[in-house]
């Protein structure tokens, strides 16, 4: 009759050991890439946003200049149509003529910086509109990141104590953290409480 070798039941735990903190330590890792994904889109929507509202502010400053500038030609055109009722009657012709042009080009003018004016104000609320989405993102990214780091030193503990529960805990800190970071991505869902 041959001879069974039958395992040392530590060497059983051994490898029983090994296969759980290979298996932790290979989460932990796509953990680890979750994290620099999530950390990657939360610095790109803190830009995006600081660059948006740069740029909206511009854009107002370029529509104040362009009402200032509307302004001036309305205050001048209406000082022209004073004077025209004032002393139109009494004028030469030859220079009630070249005031009816000058107000006409004033009145031009105004309208065409009225028209500028419009545009830049849309593309400025446009730029606004571009860094509330932004400033949306962010708190979804950092929550994220929070879980996600959570959810890799949870699995380190795992690794070192053997715990089954911790590890659970890990894997349920870095679904939420991922669920978190889809939303910063997409905005699929709006959650009051983190805003």
């Amino acid at each position: 009759m041959t001879e069974i070798e039958l395992p040392d039941p530590e060497e059983l735990e051994e490898v029983k050991a090994k296969a759980f903190t290979r298996r932790v330590a290979l989460t932990t890792a796509v953990f680890a890439v979750l994290l620099a994904i999530t950390s990657l889109g939360g610095n790109n929507a803190m830009k995006e946003m600081l660059l948006a509202q740069q740029q909206a502010t511009d854009q107002w400053a370029f529509y104040q200049a362009k009402a200032i500038r509307q302004h001036f030609y309305h205050n001048e055109k209406t000082r022209l149509e004073l004077d025209l009722l004032e002393r139109g009657e009494a004028m030469k012709p030859e220079i009630k003529k070249q005031l009816q042009d000058r107000l006409h080009r004033l009145t031009q003018e105004e309208a065409r910086y009225d028209g500028e004016k419009q545009e830049i104000g849309a593309e400025a609320k446009k730029l606004e509109h571009e860094r509330d989405i932004n400033r949306s993102k962010d708190p979804y990214f950092d929550y994220a990141e929070v879980l996600l780091q959570i959810a890799i030193v949870m699995a380190s503990i795992a690794i070192l104590s053997g715990s089954g529960p911790i590890y659970v805990f890990a894997i349920v800190a870095a679904c939420l953290g991922s669920l978190l970071s889809i939303n910063g991505f997409l905005l699929l869902v709006n959650l009051p409480f983190l805003h």
